[in-house]
């Protein structure tokens, strides 16, 4: 859901850098207040490590020929605090644009707003903490995961779509953009939700924390050597919704 440059007005683009730089400060702010543990560093670390290597891996959405990838955030956040995330997040997003041209500075602060702000500091402290907080159970956390990823790219999606309109640079007309990209961004969080669930579930059956730092690097690893040839082709949610509806576009 990695936004392109070429969607955004200098203006927008600007605005949501604003907004996302100014959600990062906040983060911060409260991890001190919270009181920062240097501990935490290394499993900061190797879980984003982890998302950086699984944010490459594009899984196909089948009969589509479209394909997706998962976002991470509210793993993250599950694991290491969602402010935390939410740096983790912004850090990784960094480097995809600044190193792998996946996105573009213009768009940056879209992408950290789309896939950090709205998980981190909305969908996990006001969704599924609620739902794990008093009844954590592996019920709980695979409903939690699920209902919190499909909340997240589904407003994420949404958002992408709001940004590109107020853009108004592109010829993708509101509602059939919309049509296009609400629902295979659903069949993308069902599939990141899934992804989430399996992991927290072990984190919380094993509870390995000795060896989580590890564990995700080794994780990171795997994803990013053995699985990285595995990956999808297909053009991912975003990227096909735009195809489609340029073609829809043309045809009418």
């Amino acid at each position: 859901m990695h936004m392109s440059d070429s969607l955004l007005s200098p203006a927008v683009g600007a605005a949501m850098c604003a907004v996302s730089l100014a959600a990062n400060v906040y983060a911060v702010k409260k991890i001190k207040e919270d009181g920062f543990c240097a501990e935490k560093i290394p499993l900061i670390g190797a879980t984003g490590a982890f998302v950086f290597a699984a944010q490459m891996l594009n899984f196909t959405i089948p009969a589509t020929g479209s394909s997706g990838h998962i976002i991470g955030s509210i793993l993250l956040a599950s694991i290491i605090g969602n402010f935390s995330a939410l740096l983790a997040i912004s850090a990784v997003l960094v480097v995809q644009c600044l190193f792998f041209a996946d996105g573009g500075l213009l768009a940056l602060g879209c992408n950290i707003f789309n896939m950090g702000v709205i998980p981190c500091l909305l969908i996990y402290p006001l969704l599924f903490k609620p739902l794990v907080k008093d009844n954590t159970t592996l019920k709980s956390i695979t409903i939690a995961s699920i209902a919190s990823s499909v909340a997240s790219l589904q407003i994420g999606a949404f958002c992408v779509v709001l940004e590109t309109q107020f853009s108004g640079i592109t010829a993708l007309p509101f509602s059939t953009f919309l049509s296009l990209m609400q629902p295979i961004h659903f069949a993308i969080s069902i599939a990141e939700g899934i992804i989430t669930a399996t992991i927290l579930c072990f984190v919380y059956l094993y509870q390995p924390r000795r060896r989580l730092v590890v564990a995700f690097a080794t994780l990171a690893i795997f994803a990013g050597c053995i699985l990285s040839p595995f990956a999808s082709s297909y053009p991912d949610g975003l990227e096909w919704s735009i195809e489609k509806t340029m073609e829809i576009t043309s045809i009418n």
